[in-house]
């Protein structure tokens, strides 16, 4: 799995360090979208956009992890492109359920709202976590791709 990983200033220190941990639980192929350093006056759509364009390219084998302030926004910016179905994600049980019954392939996560252990709880569950194939389910998300064509 290819896994996409983006934030913003507010969000740069929860990224580097979710960056690490994915290396560290075992994830090599860790994409790195930016920013590549601090800076106070970046702003969150240019790198939400780099990492729902390629989720949105390959959506059942590439996950994408945002990160700002809120997590609204990266989410705002992510749900914008086909193929991709983010989930703004407040604890563990939430990710979860988000991959089971939506099939979502981007994290977006609060950093000014979560601790970097809260984050990593978050984020392993959802990666660990597989859509649950149930047809009710898949269902809905053929609905939900209906919208807007």
């Amino acid at each position: 799995m290819l896994i996409y990983i983006g934030a913003d200033h507010r969000g740069f220190k929860l990224k580097e360090a979710l960056k690490n941990y994915l290396k560290e639980s075992g994830y090599q192929e860790v994409t790195d979208a930016g920013n590549h350093q601090y800076d106070k006056n970046d702003d969150y759509p240019d790198f939400g956009v780099k990492v729902a364009e390629k989720v949105s390219l390959d959506p059942e084998n590439s996950r994408g992890i945002l990160i700002c302030g809120s997590g609204v926004g990266m989410d705002i910016v992510a749900n914008r492109f086909a193929n991709v179905r983010s989930v703004l994600a407040s604890n563990p049980e939430q990710a979860e359920d988000s991959r089971i019954d939506d099939n979502t392939n981007i994290l977006s996560l609060a950093a000014d709202f979560l601790t970097e252990n809260e984050a990593k709880k978050i984020l392993t569950i959802w990666l660990q976590t597989d859509f649950s194939e149930e047809e009710r389910f898949r269902r809905r998300l053929e609905k939900i791709d209906k919208i807007g064509k």
